[in-house]
């Protein structure tokens, strides 16, 4: 098996010994926190030797996260995406190529998930209104559902148009829009000449290079406790990492658990596990995966992630249990307190120093 772009992988939580930090410079790490984009925090975390150049590139990520939210945001009525939402069902629409590639690559992991992840569950979706605890009843759900299958979405590559097969289809890129737009972040910190980065969008994270010589860490929220708790802490170095859960934009009305994360064949709120984190090389593969194992379960969802060579991933059970891809299964005698060896260090050339190293990421939001 070739090797993996990504650390961590063959061990959670136990950090990396890499080799001794250089000399402290007049280098720094800049962090750049935001709310409101994309419905979301972001968060840049960049080292650069240039003030100036951190301000850009940190500015520049930005930019590209206020671009796509423009773009694909439904809750925008003259987003790209809602215009298709008024219109493909009329007949073919043009649109961007970054539309259409995006939705290329949808299809693609509806393919993958065996129809677990489905940008057209939104005609379904657009029902529900978790702030507002608002939920639409089953004669409503049934005469959506037949809106809600991704072959409904007809792409035309020679003329880069997109239409509906019928009334009533609704997409939302929700659920991979934001590892696109991390993916883009850490695009545009690499054209700014950043080597060792950090990009976050809510659920969705993306590191480049390492940390002080050591790996970036992320830790992942223990669903069954209050936020700041987790799981576990995976090392990571040039990787994305995604986390669903069902315990952030949701309502509990009569015992049941009404959250976002919609199973496409049902309408109703997927409730097969009570979070899944997924590691790969990108965020838009990590993001488009994450959702895939509250649809199908937990033994589904990870015969499939097994069968991907580059992803990793974590599910916790509905019980509170953890299960593991079959890379990431070191003895764990409990999950507060893992023993389990030292993964070899990953050769990347190590970070500047700095004479003092900042925390680490906190565990992102779910999304």
């Amino acid at each position: 098996m070739s090797r993996r772009p990504h650390s961590g992988c063959a061990a959670l939580v136990a950090l990396v010994a890499l080799a001794a930090a250089a000399p402290a410079c007049l280098a720094a790490w800049e962090t750049r926190v935001t709310d409101g984009i994309m419905g979301t925090r972001i968060t840049v975390e960049v080292w650069a030797e240039d003030p100036l150049l951190a301000d850009a590139a940190n500015e520049a990520v930005l930019a590209e996260m206020r671009h796509i939210d423009t773009t694909m945001s439904t809750y925008k009525p003259d987003s790209e995406i809602s215009r298709v939402n008024a219109h493909a069902a009329a007949g073919p629409m043009p649109i961007s190529t970054e539309l259409f590639d995006l939705l290329v690559t949808a299809k693609e992991y509806s393919r993958l998930t065996e129809g677990a992840f489905d940008i057209t569950y939104a005609s379904v979706g657009y029902l529900y209104d978790f702030r507002r605890r608002v939920r639409p009843d089953e004669a409503h759900i049934r005469a959506a559902l037949p809106a809600v299958n991704y072959e409904h979405v007809l792409l035309d590559p020679r003329h880069h148009t997109v239409r509906f097969t019928q009334p009533g289809v609704r997409i939302d890129l929700g659920g991979i829009a934001k590892g696109y737009a991390v993916d883009r972040g850490i695009e545009a910190l690499q054209k700014a000449g950043i080597t060792h980065g950090y990009v976050s969008a809510g659920g969705d994270s993306r590191v480049i290079g390492d940390r002080f010589g050591k790996p970036w860490v992320v830790g992942i929220r223990d669903p069954q406790k209050g936020e700041g708790e987790v799981i576990a802490r995976v090392p990571l170095v040039d990787a994305a990492i995604s986390t669903s859960g069902d315990y952030e934009r949701f309502f509990d009305e009569g015992g049941v658990r009404y959250h976002h994360i919609i199973d496409p064949r049902t309408g109703h709120s997927a409730s097969q596990v009570r979070s899944a984190t997924v590691i790969a090389a990108t965020a838009v593969r990590t993001d488009g995966l994450s959702k895939t194992a509250f649809v199908l379960g937990p033994e589904k969802a990870m015969a499939i992630y097994n069968r991907i060579d580059d992803v990793d991933a974590i599910i916790v059970r509905l019980d509170g249990t953890v299960v593991y891809s079959k890379r990431m299964q070191p003895a764990m005698p409990s999950a507060a307190q893992p023993s389990v060896p030292a993964p070899p260090a990953p050769a990347v050339p190590a970070a500047p120093a700095a004479p003092a190293a900042p925390g680490v990421p906190a565990a992102p939001a779910p999304k």
